[in-house]
């Protein structure tokens, strides 16, 4: 199974990280730093008579990792509410992939691809962490990705994580599982 990580944080090692490190320890996986990556906003171009324009920038590695990967972490942490701005931008390309003519399949690719979502936010996340789950879950929805789970944490500084017991049995336990759906080959 092959596995791509992306990570929606600003800051290095931060809280978000630190849980997806636990969901993905001693399980090879690729991880994509957006922070690292030149992608730029979308212009929607979806009406325009001549649609979307190619873009001159990192989204192609995003594109790539999609249909190189079956199983998609989205690690982000919860700023204002929601995703953070560079998880955002590359959901909002998407829209822009799925009509990219080097791309003919990926929709019908996206179908296959399983998707798990990893969040810590400070600012009471369990619940104000949900709205963002829910757009998740929307996207993948669209897109027909099979949504297999999501974690939300709680950490206000660097390190904070460490103290949400929750949090961390959680993706100790999605660690294990995953684990015997790599053995089995399959969810």
């Amino acid at each position: 199974m092959r596995i791509t990580t992306f990570i929606g944080s600003s800051r290095e090692n931060g809280n978000t990280e630190i849980l997806t490190d636990i969901v993905t320890k001693d399980i090879q996986h690729h991880k994509i730093y957006l922070r690292k990556l030149n992608i730029k906003p979308i212009h929607d171009l979806r009406h325009d008579i001549n649609g979307f324009q190619p873009v001159h920038d990192d989204y192609d590695q995003i594109i790539q990792a999609l249909l190189n990967s079956d199983l998609l972490i989205f690690s982000t942490p919860v700023y204002w509410y929601t995703m953070s701005g560079f998880m955002k931008n590359m959901i909002d390309r998407i829209s822009q992939a799925i009509r990219d003519n080097r791309y003919p399949q990926l929709r019908e690719q996206l179908k296959t691809k399983h998707a798990i979502v990893v969040t810590v936010g400070g600012d009471d996340p369990y619940l104000k962490g949900l709205p963002l789950i829910q757009q998740f879950k929307y996207t993948f929805d669209f897109l027909n990705m099979n949504f297999q789970a999501y974690i939300i944490g709680e950490g206000h500084r660097p390190g904070d994580i460490a103290q949400d017991k929750q949090a961390i049995t959680q993706a100790k336990l999605l660690n294990e599982k995953l684990k015997e759906v790599i053995v089995k080959g399959s969810f």
